[in-house]
């Protein structure tokens, strides 16, 4: 299932939303997030500026950024995801929650480097080590094989969602939805830029905690303020309540080394994977200054940490009033979760209670909507600037064109990630949201840490490190439980699964790293040292 297949779990009796429900959702649709669409396209730069374009002038505050940032953090995976792992699996679901927060630690340690060495995209970083066009088209490639699995996923759930809330079901109206929402999006991000991207996720954010914290309370009143009932009736709800506050329950199934390597590395994916990708990444290049960069993170880390300790309740409450066995029958992958839960907690049927499932629709369709037009934003970035100023015009270009040139590639990054997400429609894509964590950690993270921190890199390594660290991270995946062998994988009857594990990143990063060492120990012998140029 879908992230947006939560919407058929509102209803707590019959699973899908009735009919009055479904048109106070609409009317909320209708009232709030087609105006913050249009308002993002009249957000956007004025004129064409390469600046205002990917970064809206560099001006943003700490606090204001820090809004932004958390809205690019709080992806539907984080949302949907995490809170149905909470109620489903108990302790590695709060582990999870942490290790969004961790991941923050991560790009704390970055910010400052990547803001003082960074112009829009990760090629301009790279391009201080190893200039030229070799390094712009890895760099364009591997942002690609990031961001375009990432957007089929957020698509494909949003197009289910758009069809469900619209009361149809199957191929056909879900592939009409998702090009009509594939349109909406691309238009925002063509017209708004950066700039219209700041407006919607810093709206984004607002309306996600809101959610959230109105809905906690609303479980904890429940539960008369006790924290101890709610932990105790999760795991009496969970069906497993000896093994519900003990770790390993995520990956119980698959059994001995293997279910904790599993671990482990998913652990590893969300630390290292999150805090690499290249529309978070992005993001930094909108502060002033490496000083800025490093206070958004920290304020952003106080945003996110409220929110998935939020998102800890909401999913103690899911196992509690609905079941993780119910829960698990309605979505084997518990995305549907949250609006289960909402749906359980609007059985009174009042006007109130129903409000409360209009907001949790719209919080959660924002939020799609947000990723969806930031990881755009990213991908064009790396087309336009990387691949068609840089490799195809060689520098020889003005930024009336190279900003057309965003326009373009937005749109046409956009176009293609419908095209797949509508060719797709009804498959199990659920595994190219891992697949886009485990390219970032292997891939761009080691890159990262040897431009930054080891002087004797070169550009052998660079393109070791990117080059073998995506055919690495990709292959293993092919070849792994999540693409073929098992019921839950996208070719469940083929059987070409020779990797055990169902995440990669525990080979492919070192993998990566120990490519780009190499790399610059034979390119050394052949090149001399680059100078690296930090720009002002």
């Amino acid at each position: 299932m879908t992230t947006a297949q939560l919407v058929l779990a509102a209803s707590p009796g019959a699973g899908v939303l009735d009919s009055d429900t479904r048109g106070m959702v609409l009317v909320g649709f209708l009232a709030f997030i087609v105006p913050i669409l249009f308002i993002c396209v009249l957000s956007g730069p004025a004129r064409d500026r390469v600046n205002d374009f990917y970064t809206a002038g560099r001006a943003l505050s700490p606090l204001r950024g820090a809004l932004v940032l958390s809205g690019v953090y709080l992806s539907a995976a984080t949302v949907l995801g995490t809170t149905g792992t909470v109620a489903v699996f108990g302790y590695d679901g709060l582990f999870i929650a942490l290790c969004t927060v961790l991941s923050l630690g991560v790009l704390l340690l970055l910010a400052g480097p990547l803001r003082e060495r960074g112009l829009y995209t990760f090629g301009d970083i790279f391009a201080l080590r190893a200039p030229g066009p070799a390094a712009r088209i890895a760099v364009a490639v591997v942002t690609l094989s990031v961001c375009v699995p990432y957007l089929v996923v957020q698509l494909s759930g949003a197009g289910v969602t758009t069809a469900m809330l619209l009361g149809l079901s199957g191929p056909g109206p879900e592939q009409t939805s998702i090009v009509m929402i594939g349109l909406l999006v691309v238009c925002a991000t063509t017209f708004g830029g950066m700039r219209g991207m700041i407006t919607l996720q810093v709206l984004k954010t607002v309306v996600l905690l809101g959610m959230a914290l109105v809905v906690a309370a609303v479980v904890l009143d429940r539960f008369g303020w006790s924290t101890d009932s709610l932990i105790h009736a999760a795991g009496q709800g969970s069906g497993r309540p000896a093994a519900y506050p003990q770790p390993g329950l995520r990956f119980a199934g698959t059994g001995g080394a293997e279910g904790t390597l599993d671990y482990i590395g998913l652990m590893i994916s969300i630390v290292l994977g999150v805090a690499c990708l290249p529309h978070v990444a992005m993001q930094l290049n909108t502060a002033p200054d490496g000083a800025a960069a490093r206070r958004t993170v920290r304020h952003t880390i106080g945003m996110v940490g409220a929110f998935c300790l939020t998102t800890a309740v909401l999913g103690f409450g899911g196992a509690a009033l609905v079941g993780a066995p119910k829960i698990l029958t309605a979505d084997p992958g518990a995305t549907s979760t949250l609006l289960m839960l909402t749906g359980e907690l609007a059985s009174g049927s009042s006007t109130g209670d129903a409000w409360l499932v209009v907001l949790v629709s719209c919080a959660v369709f924002l939020t799609t909507l947000a990723v969806v037009a930031s990881v755009t934003l990213a991908a064009a970035g790396a087309v336009a600037h990387d691949l068609v100023t840089h490799v195809v015009r060689r520098g020889r270009t003005t930024e009336g064109r190279e900003v057309a040139a965003a326009r373009m590639a937005s749109a046409g990054v956009g176009l293609l990630s419908i095209g797949l997400a509508v060719g797709v429609q009804g498959w199990n894509v659920g595994f190219l949201s891992a697949l886009a964590l485990a390219v970032a950690a292997s891939c761009l993270l080691p890159a990262l840490v040897y431009s930054l921190f080891w002087s004797r890199y070169t550009r052998a390594g660079l393109l070791w490190t990117l080059y073998g660290g995506l055919f690495c991270a990709i292959g293993l995946q092919i070849s792994g439980p999540v693409f073929s062998g098992s019921p839950m994988a996208l070719l469940p009857d083929r059987h070409f699964d020779w990797f055990p594990l169902q995440t990669v990143v525990l080979v492919s990063m070192p993998v990566a790293f120990l490519l780009g060492g190499l790399g610059s120990i034979a390119g050394r012998r052949r090149t001399p040292a680059f100078t690296e140029h930090i720009p002002a």
